[in-house]
């Protein structure tokens, strides 16, 4: 069947709205899609599950497929209101489960005809008589049931449609339909307990489908004599309002007023007969995988004691599939979580292990780097060391030898080694002090009588003194850096001691760090 042969005139307007969501998603053709949606009783979610997961094998199909043909059955289904009673209190489970179909409804977002001011008074008048004889043909349908069924198998559907609409409410969506029943009850019959669900009809079952759960679905007529009545004495009896919220029962609620036109099509669709009508709807994994059926029907008035015994019967005779049903679900529940757990722990221990490597990495990195600083410092060492006997050599070739008798005011002086050795020489008088440093930093250099004599001078070496020359009495600093002979500093002789300054530096650098650190803090 090709795409033109597909005719779009014969669906509703709520399935082209589903097949053009449907094929949005899955982009499949109309030939393709329509039949597929059909199986699915235009459900877009449950034809988009079946498009991409797959559509298994359906029972009820199957099983038609095997019995031999027979001819086709009217579709004006022929029933004894009596009979059907008595067969529901007498023989509970003899009825087959119907499978309980979606109904179309308004969607929420569209918008609401309103005629102008001067059209609505025009036809003031003629919706005045027409509410009458619409009235008047709900009360003698009422008080003749017989008159409906006869109307509905000879009207054409057009006019049944057109029917849904003469109550005379303002057609609201699903959602807001359903809070203005709950409101409307609870004004009639007063506050209760009873937790009807808030949303519309589709919406009630596929909570019911997803939660596994019994739906009771409330039909109710104002115009019915005992519909008052039914509520107060049976529906919200304590025994009943207390088997509704138990939990055990898993049931959830959902009422609606036949008056408005979602509830009118959940009544041809659940065969209400008789009013006040109470359906009981759960989910038959027997059927298929999404088959919403209804196992139970209670209509007319009841005591509470045979409301809640049906109510017992049809989830007591249906409880085993769902539990089974439950104890997979609980099962593939506590292997997602098992595995999410396992997967959590690997990702802990993935993270853990991530950590010591990048601490291994970073210890590593620190060691390579310690041990290259400490290379490069003791190269940086070993070249100073070099760059300073060098110096030594240099500077001993530009020490002068010491003065002879001859010279007057010949300074005398005798400076004591840190290793215990003394220096004596004489200087010059006008010899300047960065000599007698010399002296003592080339000492050793001195008492070498082999050393070179052609020395140069280091390149990029920066000589300084790590020494620095004091009178012991009273105790006095003759600093290199000031400069000036020894003559004038020293005078005529003296006795000098040596004193290191490269520890005295440390000190002063750490302090002046711990003084930085504490300053911050």
């Amino acid at each position: 069947m090709s795409t033109s042969d597909v005719d779009l005139d014969q669906l509703s307007d709520g399935e082209r709205s589903a097949l053009e969501t449907y094929t949005a998603v899955t982009g499949q053709e109309l030939a393709e899609a329509i039949p597929l949606l059909r199986r699915s009783q235009w459900n877009v979610q449950i034809a988009i599950s079946k498009f991409f997961d797959g559509e298994g094998p359906d029972p009820v199909e199957e099983a038609r497929a095997a019995l031999p043909q027979s001819p086709p059955r009217p579709n004006r289904r022929t029933q004894n209101l009596m009979t059907d009673d008595l067969t529901d209190q007498l023989l509970p489970t003899a009825r087959a489960a119907d499978l309980a179909s979606r109904v179309d409804t308004q969607p929420e977002d569209q918008p609401v005809y309103r005629p102008s001011l001067i059209i609505a008074l025009l036809f003031t008048p003629f919706n005045l008589v027409y509410r009458l004889l619409c009235s008047s043909f709900r009360l003698f349908g009422t008080l003749f049931p017989f008159l409906p069924r006869l109307f509905n198998a000879t009207a054409n559907s057009a006019f049944q449609g057109a029917r849904r609409n003469t109550t005379g409410r303002r057609s609201l969506g699903p959602k807001d339909t359903a809070a203005r029943f709950i409101r409307e009850f609870e004004e009639e019959h007063g506050s209760h307990s009873l937790p009807f669900l808030e949303n519309g009809y589709n919406m009630a079952l596929e909570k019911a489908h997803g939660d596994l759960k019994f739906l009771l679905v409330v039909l109710l007529a104002p115009e019915h004599d005992d519909t008052s009545s039914w509520v107060q004495e049976t529906l919200l009896a304590p025994e009943v309002v207390e088997f509704i919220n138990d939990p055990q029962n898993n049931m959830l609620i959902w009422g609606g007023n036949v008056r408005d036109s979602e509830a009118y099509q959940v009544a041809n669709s659940l065969r209400c007969t008789k009013f006040p009508f109470a359906a009981v709807i759960v989910h038959t994994p027997s059927v298929s995988s999404t088959a919403m059926s209804v196992v139970g029907r209670i209509a007319g008035p009841n005591p509470p004691a045979e409301f809640v015994n049906r109510l017992r019967t049809a989830i007591t005779s249906n409880q085993a599939p769902l539990e089974g049903i439950r104890s997979t679900r609980a099962e593939q529940q506590a292997s997602r979580s098992l595995r999410q757990e396992q997967d959590s722990a690997y990702e802990r221990s993935l993270a853990i292990d991530r950590e010591r490597a990048r601490q291994r990495r970073e210890a590593e990195a620190a060691r390579v780097r310690e041990e290259q600083e400490a290379a490069e410092r003791q190269a940086a060492e070993e070249k100073r060391e070099r760059d300073l006997a060098q110096w030594k050599l240099w500077r001993v070739q530009s020490i002068g030898a010491e003065p002879g008798a001859e010279v007057k005011d010949v300074v005398r002086i005798s400076v004591r080694l840190p290793s215990g050795e003394r220096i004596m020489r004489r200087f010059a008088p006008e010899a300047d002090i960065e000599e007698l440093y010399a002296v003592v930093e080339c000492y050793e250099a001195l008492q070498d009588a082999g050393r070179p004599t052609d020395v140069t001078e280091p390149e990029g070496f920066e000589h300084h003194y790590g020494f620095r020359l004091v009178s012991p009495m009273p105790r006095a600093v003759y600093a290199v850096e000031e400069g000036g002979s020894i003559r004038e500093k020293i005078g005529r002789g003296g006795n000098l001691l040596v004193e290191p300054i490269e520890n005295e530096e440390d000190e002063e650098d750490e302090e002046h760090e711990e003084h930085e650190e504490h300053d911050e803090s």
